[in-house]
């Protein structure tokens, strides 16, 4: 750390854990336009994915958002962030499009004056999305304390049961979110919010958010077995 060698040798690191491309490194300030402070991409991507960025899209970047708003999370995946609606996106269609990346995955630091450091991981189509096992890779690696254990555990409850739109509304659900504001971040009406409530609560056979989250609560014991998964799937399974 504070030497040349440190950010080459996190990017290796988790590149032994996790496979993607165009590796870099950003510093954010909400007054300041962001700083690259480390890159591997080739010379015939520069332009397309750094130049271009800097010209103006950054502040479209969904990233870029979540680093000044007091993010509550160390880790993001773009198709999450963005609830799976990035092609509607003005970013896309100014910038991303261009990118020839079909995912992308920061782990974030936040420092002093309201300056953010974003370790930025993207797929190329070779790759393919980032899945569960990526996500748990990556955030063991770099953050295995108990911040991250129960990060995990919200971003992967239930999903081995729920539909993926379900298991958005359960996460802003054990995030705290109230029924108004899961509704806007989703961008779906209050009485689908509500509809995917009840359907959580026929699915999980639980009665109330008290129950919710106590089964929430419960399941985390079987978070390490689970290995990036479902923990609710070891959980409930019959018993040998």
């Amino acid at each position: 750390l504070g030497t040349d060698a440190f950010f080459p040798a996190l990017i290796a690191a988790i590149q032994g854990q996790v496979s993607f491309d165009y590796p870099q490194v950003w510093l954010y300030h909400k007054d300041l336009p962001p700083q690259v402070l480390y890159h591997e991409i080739p010379d015939n991507a520069l332009a397309s994915q750094v130049d271009t960025y800097l010209d103006g899209p950054y502040r479209e970047d969904p990233f870029y958002q979540t680093s000044m708003n007091q993010p509550r999370s160390k880790f993001y995946r773009l198709s999450r962030i963005t609830a799976g609606k990035l092609r509607e996106t003005q970013y896309y269609r100014d910038y991303s499009a261009d990118t020839g990346t079909v995912d992308e995955a920061i782990y974030l630091s936040r420092l002093r004056g309201s300056n953010v450091i974003n370790v930025c991981m993207m797929r190329l189509p070779r790759h393919g999305a980032f899945t569960e096992q990526d996500d748990f890779a990556v955030t063991h690696l770099i953050q295995p304390g108990i911040d991250h254990q129960v990060d995990l555990a919200f971003r992967t409850f239930g999903a081995s049961l729920l539909s993926p739109r379900e298991k958005d509304v359960l996460e802003l659900m054990l995030r705290g979110y109230g029924t108004d504001t899961s509704a806007d971040r989703l961008g779906i009406a209050l009485e689908t919010v509500r509809r995917h409530r009840k359907s959580i609560y026929r699915k999980l056979d639980v009665s109330s958010q008290t129950d919710l989250f106590s089964l929430f609560i419960n399941s985390l014991t079987c978070l390490g077995q689970a290995a990036g998964d479902d923990p609710l799937r070891i959980y409930m399974a019959p018993s040998q």
